[in-house]
């Protein structure tokens, strides 16, 4: 049985930085896409970074770019979200998701076999 427990959330002041961390097991983490998703109160899940299965390729959502790097250690079994430049409106519960081995895209939420229980993110203004 697949877990990720997922780590680094907190409290930030707006500008400042996180280190989102997920650890995963019992599964085929060296073999799989891996990404992070976040949802706020009120509001869908959405897409925040995805990985592929070395480390080659990484995707981001507009919103994140050039703030955020996606990374991963097959080793741990690990990966890691890091977030620069914070700001209020990515505050949220942010995911840790492990991708189906066959889908063809990593932005939406159904693609997602496997899922960590989220950690709290507040940026404060």
């Amino acid at each position: 049985q697949v877990q990720l427990v997922e780590s680094g959330g907190g409290l930030v002041q707006a500008g400042g930085s996180l280190r989102l961390s997920c650890a995963a097991s019992g599964g085929t983490f060296s073999r799989s896409r891996m990404g992070w998703f976040r949802q706020a109160p009120g509001k869908e899940r959405e897409f925040v970074a995805a990985i592929n299965w070395s480390g080659s390729w990484t995707f981001y959502a507009d919103s994140v770019k050039g703030r955020s790097t996606i990374s991963r250690d097959n080793a741990k079994a690990t990966v890691y979200l890091q977030m620069n430049s914070l700001k209020p409106e990515d505050t949220a519960v942010y995911y840790c998701a492990q991708y189906s081995l066959s889908t063809p895209t990593v932005l939406l939420a159904t693609t997602v076999d496997y899922w960590g229980q989220g950690t709290q993110v507040t940026v404060s203004s």
